[in-house]
């Protein structure tokens, strides 16, 4: 049984109670994990608050080794804790494995900017200087998603024993170097308990939540109580806009793999495909073609390219979803189906799925489609398509294919969205701020803006004596 980490500890609940955590392929228990308490998440915020003075004392560039120390463990672990996270959450391997990388490089980057971190300076009236000092929030409570627990760990359930394995890993490393206990702390339980601990209590300055819209109001709605800071990253409905001179081949294989990589189960992904008219049949053979060869199955068989969706109720969401576009006319052009046998029977399956002409009404372009369907809708022109494009209560992630310059830019000037891509497939860079617009977030992950997300800005004044005496005497 997975225990909680406190205060650099593998403990036991109060309540010794436990939750299964079963995998969606199989339907077999993987591992059972605590039912945290409101008793357990306090004695979490203390020590970790207890921890906070000798950690925020240590340098920059002591902490930023100890993230790039962490990130080494965690690649010798590689392996494991990819057959760990493809038994819970049950991506292909393949995936798992690109998510542990996408986490340690997401370490690797924090760490090595630590050490060249600087504090603003500027010359004031009367030969003062002026400083801008960052300083710690306090204690940050993380709210981590199901689809992907590590990588999104790493920005600030239902899938929590690889989350604990890789956080006992970055504990090894900052008691390895001497820092204090507690500073990271795993407890795991239901929201409802453990999750709204972490709102309510007011030594938490801090929350980072990935997640659905509707429970993003309640986590803003609680945090206001205290004026906690909050970032937000949460529902999406990412439009990618296919023009008639794009390059086809590369867009239908971003629009395949922005759709189906990790079965459709991700906050940033390809969820509307508006075509130009003149080319759109031609774009949805190839696609359907694409569709077609995609293997669905255990994610730990070799060959397996999609695997199951996460809980029964999420394929059911999605099927109602792609339902409710075919009754309003839309044409299935591949998938919407179970698929069956001794093997399928056992998982949440559903094959990808291409839906064309779907209505402007339907749930499948209004609502997020959390799971491998994706709605095809046809379009005049470049205007045409950024209109229905920003029709949505959605803003997180966007593309445009094009060759001509003027359209690209188009598409990043008017798109609705935190970010754009052009000509070019959803890749997060921890280089670049990322957040969404309207309701998919508030602030920014990633980027230097993360770390003004973490910290507050401080002003200090410094005159010299002489300075000051003249001041006075004014």
């Amino acid at each position: 049984m997975a225990k909680l980490l406190l205060a650099s500890e593998f403990v036991d609940s109060e309540s010794k109670e436990t939750t299964s955590v079963r995998n969606p392929a199989t339907g077999e228990e993987v591992d059972t994990v605590p039912k945290g308490t409101v008793n357990d998440i306090r004695r979490a915020i203390d020590v970790a608050q207890a921890a906070l003075k000798k950690w925020s004392a240590m340098a920059p560039s002591k902490r930023g080794a100890i993230l790039l120390q962490a990130g080494h463990l965690i690649l010798q672990q590689e392996k494991e804790l990819a057959n760990l996270l493809t038994r819970e959450q049950g991506k292909p391997l393949r995936e798992s494995i690109l998510e542990i990388r996408r986490f340690v490089h997401t370490l690797d980057h924090y760490g090595g900017m630590a050490k060249s971190l600087r504090t603003g300076a500027v010359v004031l009236d009367n030969g003062r200087h002026g400083l801008v000092l960052r300083k710690p929030l306090g204690v940050c409570g993380a709210i981590v998603p199901w689809n992907f627990p590590v990588s999104l760990m790493g920005n600030k359930g239902t899938t929590p024993l690889t989350d604990i394995r890789v956080c006992e890993l970055i504990d090894k490393a900052i008691q390895d170097a001497g820092g204090p206990k507690g500073v990271l702390n795993v407890i795991t339980g239901p929201g409802s308990v453990v999750g709204e601990e972490l709102l309510v209590n007011p030594t938490v300055r801090k929350i980072g939540f990935t997640g659905a819209t509707d429970t993003g109001r309640r986590v803003m709605q609680s945090a206001a109580k205290d004026f906690k800071h909050v970032t937000l990253e949460l529902g999406g409905s990412d439009p990618m806009i296919v023009c008639d001179d794009a390059d086809m081949d590369r867009a239908v294989s971003a629009a395949s793999v922005g759709r189906f990589f990790n079965c459709g189960q991700a906050c940033l992904a390809v969820k509307r495909l508006y075509l130009f008219d003149n080319i759109a049949d031609a774009f949805m053979e190839k696609l359907v073609e694409k569709a077609k060869k995609i293997s669905v199955g255990n994610g730990l068989k070799p060959g397996t390219l999609m695997g199951p969706l996460h809980t029964k109720e999420q394929r059911q969401e999605v099927e109602e979803q792609v339902e409710d576009a075919v009754k309003r006319g839309a044409k299935v052009l591949f998938g919407a189906q179970r698929l069956k046998g001794d093997e399928y029977d056992k998982g949440f399956y559903l094959q990808p799925t291409l839906v064309a002409d779907v209505n402007p009404e339907s749930r499948m372009l209004h609502e997020e489609v959390f799971g491998p369907a994706l709605p095809i809708v046809r379009v005049k022109n470049l205007d045409h398509a950024i209109e229905q494009a920003n029709n949505s209560i959605f803003g997180l992630g966007s593309s445009i294919w094009t060759r001509d310059i003027n359209r690209a830019m188009a598409g990043a000037e008017r798109i609705e969205a935190g970010y754009t891509w052009v000509n070019s497939a959803q890749i997060i860079y921890d280089e670049l701020p990322f957040g969404g617009v309207k309701q998919s977030g508030l602030g920014k992950e990633h980027g230097e803006e993360a770390i003004e997300h973490y910290t507050d800005s401080k002003s200090v004044v410094i005159a010299t004596e002489t300075q000051s005496e003249a001041s006075a005497g004014e």
